[in-house]
């Protein structure tokens, strides 16, 4: 048996609070902006994804106009810092709504790293940082969608698993990122699994029947 929703019938405050319930969990673009008049801002977005590979791209959504977008647009730059567990209170706190000419970074206690590639600085307890270029603001109902291409990464060197220069990556367990859910709930990463990708060739014809079976109404 399940709820029918209907977004009109709902308003879309409550259905806001479904999606942001149901999509879950959500990786969170920690941004660093300046704004034109040189204040820094710092806020945490969670809807947030890689959106192009080659070349490197990522974006994160506004919604409404808030000082984020307002500085992105002014300056075409952008830094997104990794939200790490250890830094929970801090990321929490960059979402209260400071005016305009306050900067986050002071506010909540955070220092300003200078960025190398563009003006708005890192966050320095960051382990990982991504500095990103204005490729497209997209505006969608009451929101918008901002891309950014990457145009350098700075990465803690003691996150790695192997030399970054030679195929290693960051280890998950050093980044402890974390991630929203719904209503005040956040979650960090948990069991973490690993599976291999079945190739084609590979597939084994009763899986999807011996593995899977549709519940009962």
């Amino acid at each position: 048996m399940r709820t029918d929703l209907d977004p009109d019938d709902l308003g879309a405050r409550p259905f806001y609070k479904l999606l942001t319930s149901v999509v879950v969990p959500r990786p969170i673009a920690w941004v660093s902006s300046r704004s034109a008049a040189g204040v820094d801002n710092l806020a945490p977005h969670s809807f947030f994804t890689v959106s192009c590979v080659d070349p490197p791209m990522v974006q994160f959504t506004s919604v409404g106009v808030k000082d984020s977008l307002t500085n992105v647009r002014e300056t075409g730059e952008f830094v997104v810092c990794l939200a790490t567990e250890p830094l929970f209170e801090q990321v929490n706190a960059s979402g209260t709504d400071f005016p305009a000419g306050v900067s986050e970074f002071s506010a909540v206690g955070l220092t300003p790293e200078p960025s190398r590639c563009v003006a708005p600085p890192r966050v320095a307890e960051s382990p990982v940082a991504l500095e990103c270029r204005l490729e497209q603001a997209l505006t969608l109902g009451d929101s918008t969608v901002v891309i950014g291409r990457v145009v350098h990464a700075a990465v803690d060197t003691d996150v790695f698993d192997g030399d970054a220069h030679d195929g290693g990556l960051p280890a998950i367990g050093r980044l402890r990122p974390l991630a929203r859910l719904g209503r005040d709930e956040w979650s960090t990463i948990g069991e973490v699994r690993e599976i291999t990708r079945i190739r084609h060739a590979e597939w084994p014809g009763h899986f999807a029947r011996e593995r899977y079976s549709p519940p009962t109404a």
